[in-house]
């Protein structure tokens, strides 16, 4: 996935979320790398759709797609990078929604109704998604992490903690935030557990406002008259 910033026109300091990373779409490449690329993708799509993530293998998208199994290699580098591949295109509708589509997922809410929003959608997309992210996941566990996609809601979470909560190690929380929409954790709830979306959603919500008993400054007493 390919890391973009966007920059003012007129050169001046960008505002912090325009500072976002972006998950762009595949490098500028030739005519028929272009189209080959698009085979590739389009085969592993079919056996995704035909028989599950888990049945997708190399050399099986290059028979699919008609391209030989050293340019799909080349191409996409193993299962894990061609199934996050896939994601690609979703990645890039969702980072558009919470970087400028309407408020409150997108700007023009505050940081902390924004962040509530960012999370419910996170739960759609995850849920939607979970037998392809749980193979990519399963196919290299840390991959997830240097992803661009997760560096983009890493760095729009951080942001919008710090600015909710600048008192607060925005990075740290953002890390944590995200950890609930680890695949597999998404898959057990949702398949073996069977919780719906809406239920994962208002568990979030729950977590996030447990209070540590003593955790919180007592009040201050009130002032003599």
């Amino acid at each position: 996935m390919s890391m973009t910033r966007r920059q003012p026109a007129d050169g001046s300091a960008a505002p912090l979320l325009n500072l976002l990373p972006s998950i762009g779409g595949p490098a500028p490449e030739r005519a028929d790398a272009a189209r080959n690329r698009r085979k590739i993708l389009d085969a592993a799509a079919r056996i995704v759709a035909e028989q599950g993530p888990e049945c997708v293998t190399m050399n099986q998208v290059a028979h699919a797609s008609g391209i030989g199994v050293g340019t799909v290699y080349r191409r996409f580098g193993d299962v894990s990078q061609l199934l996050w591949a896939l994601l690609d295109d979703r990645e890039r509708q969702f980072q558009e929604a919470y970087l400028g589509g309407p408020p409150p997922l997108g700007p023009g809410a505050p940081a902390a109704e924004r962040l509530d929003a960012f999370l419910d959608a996170l739960v759609d997309r995850v849920v939607e998604q979970r037998a392809i992210l749980l193979a990519a996941q399963s196919a290299a566990p840390v991959a997830r992490y240097t992803s661009g996609a997760y560096l983009a809601m890493h760095t729009h979470v951080a942001l919008l903690v710090s600015q909710a909560r600048p008192d607060t190690n925005a990075a740290l929380l953002a890390h944590l935030l995200l950890a609930p929409f680890s695949p597999s954790l998404m898959h057990h709830l949702s398949e073996e557990q069977q919780l719906s979306a809406a239920e994962l959603k208002a568990g979030i919500r729950q977590l996030l406002s447990l209070r540590v008993p003593g955790g919180e400054p007592a009040a201050a007493p009130p002032s003599s008259p």
